[in-house]
């Protein structure tokens, strides 16, 4: 029986993206369940990894559905599952790990912070040297969409870090990685947030796409080449 990969969709918006090619090009089955549109997440451990994507709820929320990804989280990563989350994602495993999720310094929102300079992850020493960043540069561009950040444990590993928002790449367990960025965007992706998103509707659709036209070949292949190793960590690729 081949590989398969679960993951946990928070809203129907803020779908795989760049996740979804480098999948079907492995060949790799995943299953995809919304828990915003009601559905009930399949038990993680009978996948081989856990993706947990982002949006507009809080890790803190006391809902049904927030409960359940929590616990959902905390299993998986009892497990030691490969696991690896993005925005509201990393969020979710941190706490369900033991750490706690707080009010970001700064809500960093698009390709730019408030003062014109553009988002970026800069690898931490133990980020250079982790295989979720083989073969890729130190410093790279990532787009925003967050208004919380995350307090670690002595446990967890700080692999990427930025100027606004510290914490930006975190190693939650052995094989278990946090990202805060939308590493996944699509154009696509961004035209639909830009409508759809309000703290996005104020810089315009077309802004953004400019952009992210200005960065699209070098997103793309910073999106599939962490998923490729993601990948590799999971020993699904």
């Amino acid at each position: 029986m081949g590989k398969r990969i679960l993951i946990v969709k928070n809203i129907a918006r803020e779908g795989p993206g760049l996740l979804e090619p480098v999948l079907e090009r492995h060949c790799v089955a995943y299953t995809v369940c919304d828990i915003s549109r009601g559905d009930t997440i399949p038990d993680p451990l009978a996948c081989d990894a856990l993706v947990i994507l982002g949006g507009p709820q809080s890790a803190d929320d006391d809902t049904p559905a927030m409960r359940m990804e929590l616990d959902m989280a905390g299993r998986a990563l009892q497990a030691g599952m490969p696991c690896l989350g993005i925005c509201l994602g990393l969020q979710v495993m941190v706490k369900a790990a033991g750490g706690l999720v707080t009010a970001s310094p700064v809500r960093e929102i698009g390709f730019f912070d408030p003062e014109g300079s553009p988002y970026r992850m800069e690898l931490t020493g133990e980020g250079i040297n982790d295989p979720l960043f083989r073969n890729m540069p130190e410093s790279f561009r990532v787009f925003q969409l967050h208004g919380e950040t995350v307090d670690i444990t002595g446990s967890m590993r700080l692999l990427g870090v930025g100027m606004n928002c510290r914490n930006q790449a975190v190693l939650v367990g052995p094989k278990a990685y946090g990202l805060q960025c939308h590493f996944e965007l699509t154009a696509d992706m961004l035209m639909e947030w830009s409508r759809l998103d309000p703290d996005l509707q104020n810089t315009g659709s077309d802004i953004l796409y400019e952009q992210f036209e200005a960065i699209r070949k070098e997103y793309t292949e910073t999106g599939i080449a962490l998923m490729t190793n993601f990948l590799k960590i999971a020993a699904i690729a």
